[in-house]
């Protein structure tokens, strides 16, 4: 959530920040908010009115009854105000509570660093990486994509379609085992490499752990919803959701905390399932394990001091690309520009590999710096130097997408004969299996 105040003191700032994002509607009503804001205007300032006589007159009476004198017509003024200023009071909780409703689905602020543009067209290349220089090299034959390289080695679409429906794939026998290997080579290189706190969290949410990291409200359509069992398999009614990313729960560990600056950074890491229904993106990557309703992601997510969350940012994005350099995966980083980047987001960088079977680069993981905006919605806060409680600042990024960095591996490792051979990283995990499939 973006910083009241700031809206208060310098709204045009405020919506030139936002129309940097190039949405085609307005991501605040304008009007709405400083209809709100006067209306609050006008009953703080009756309200600090009512309150400042109310002390005055209760003053003055305890003086009148020290003295031994009558204060009774001050009495009857307190007993008189009190109604108005409680009906005042009242009006003034429902209406922050509107403000915060609004301010809900409101998105971050650019960074002032972040590359104007309107879409994935003005994001700016920052660098590329291959094991034999930038570009990546020719396999040497026409290249087979992933779908087609995996059929031989148990990547399964009907059955995942016959038990769940269109985008859910099963993994059987060798192509599983390469998947669950990369996870644990991921999980293992976060956490005994670059410094991570491994995590197991709950797959399953309430709506207020969604709010906190900005899922909910304005992203519901996004998600799975369930309802929670109460007693003798009675619904309580209770909505809870499965989790697109595990930065949801990670990130939620200091809602509504008060840290000490010495325990900044915080970097958690978790490997878990992520659900997401595609809402938006009908039509779009349908064949394949590119864009799944349930795949495998290894997360991490920092908490750090206000201070360091952009060089925390580039430190983050680096331990993402160790992970492809140490799989000898080709790839490229991209800054993304104000247009494409994600609600929550103040900075992004992309990760895309490259995918020898679509000759295209492809996202692999996203590493997205909020500053204080999710803090804010989670009150997650730390006492700094100054003995005054701030708010943290919040990163999460891929570490990477597990299904993804398989095809990756599938297409980048194929051999002409359909074979694959498994990278050197992954053959501790693997039983030093180098190869599977003809």
């Amino acid at each position: 959530m973006i910083d009241i105040a700031l809206l208060r003191k310098d709204l045009p700032t405020v919506i030139k920040g936002l129309e940097a994002r190039k949405n085609p509607q307005p991501f605040l009503d304008t009007e709405r908010f400083q209809a709100l804001e006067n209306e609050r205007k006008t009953l703080q300032s009756r309200t600090e009115e009512l309150q400042a006589k109310r002390n005055s007159l209760s003053k003055i009476v305890g003086q009148l009854k020290s003295k031994g004198e009558s204060a009774e017509q001050q009495m009857q003024e307190v007993a008189q105000m009190k109604s108005e200023l409680e009906s005042c009071e009242t009006k003034l909780t429902d209406l922050q509570a509107h403000l915060q409703a609004l301010l809900l689905s409101v998105p971050n602020l650019p960074d002032p660093s972040v590359p104007m543009g309107t879409g994935e067209d003005g994001n700016v290349l920052l660098r590329r990486w291959s094991p034999q220089g930038e570009e990546p090299k020719d396999l040497g034959f026409t290249a087979k994509d992933h779908v087609e390289i995996g059929e031989t080695i148990g990547l399964d679409f009907e059955t995942g379609a016959l038990l769940s429906g269109s985008r859910f794939t099963v993994m059987k026998g060798p192509i599983a085992r390469l998947h669950r290997a990369l996870a644990q080579f991921m999980l293992d290189t976060q956490t005994t490499e670059h410094g991570y706190t491994e995590c197991y969290t709950p797959y399953v949410v309430s709506e207020e752990t969604l709010r906190g990291t900005g899922q909910l409200p304005k992203f519901e359509e996004d998600l799975f919803a369930v309802k929670k069992g109460g007693q003798d398999g009675e619904q309580d009614g209770t909505r809870l959701y499965l989790i697109p990313t595990s930065e949801v729960t990670l990130t939620n560990f200091v809602r509504g905390k008060i840290l000490a600056e010495s325990e900044l950074p915080i970097k958690l890491t978790a490997h878990t399932p992520c659900f997401r229904s595609e809402a938006g993106a009908h039509g779009r990557d349908t064949r394949g394990m590119i864009r799944q309703h349930q795949f495998d992601k290894v997360e991490m997510v920092q908490i750090v001091h206000p201070q360091k969350s952009l060089e925390a940012l580039e430190e983050m994005t680096g331990h993402a690309e160790n992970i492809l350099k140490k799989l000898g995966l080709p790839y490229r980083v991209m800054a993304l520009c104000t247009g494409d980047m994600g609600f929550g987001a103040t900075k992004t960088y992309d990760l895309e590999v490259w995918l020898p079977g679509q000759s295209a680069y492809r996202e692999i993981s996203s590493v997205s710096s909020c500053d204080a905006f999710q803090a804010r919605r989670l009150q997650a806060r730390f006492k700094g130097a100054n003995g005054k409680n701030e708010y943290v600042h919040t990163l999460n990024g891929s570490g990477l997408a597990v299904g993804r960095t398989l095809v990756a591996v599938l297409e980048n490792y194929q051999t002409e004969q359909g074979g694959v051979i498994i990278p050197e990283v992954l053959r501790p995990y693997m039983g030093q299996l180098e190869k599977i499939g003809p």
